[in-house]
């Protein structure tokens, strides 16, 4: 059981950091075309993935 929950720790850091990218593009998208609501959506992506890469990685301990 312990080395399934290994294997699945580095794929939901990934999933984290792509979380962050497509945040991080949505914000950057949304400021180019004048959206605020996508810059809305981009940094709730944002912070949601960061909370979840720290909850991911305190809880791996």
């Amino acid at each position: 059981m312990v080395a399934e929950h290994r294997a699945v720790v580095p794929v939901k850091y990934f999933l984290a950091v792509l979380a962050i990218a497509i945040g991080v593009a949505g914000v950057v998208h949304g400021e180019a075309d004048d959206s605020p609501g996508l810059q809305l959506l981009g940094a709730v992506l944002v912070v949601g993935a960061v909370a979840f890469g720290v909850r991911t990685a305190r809880r791996s301990r």
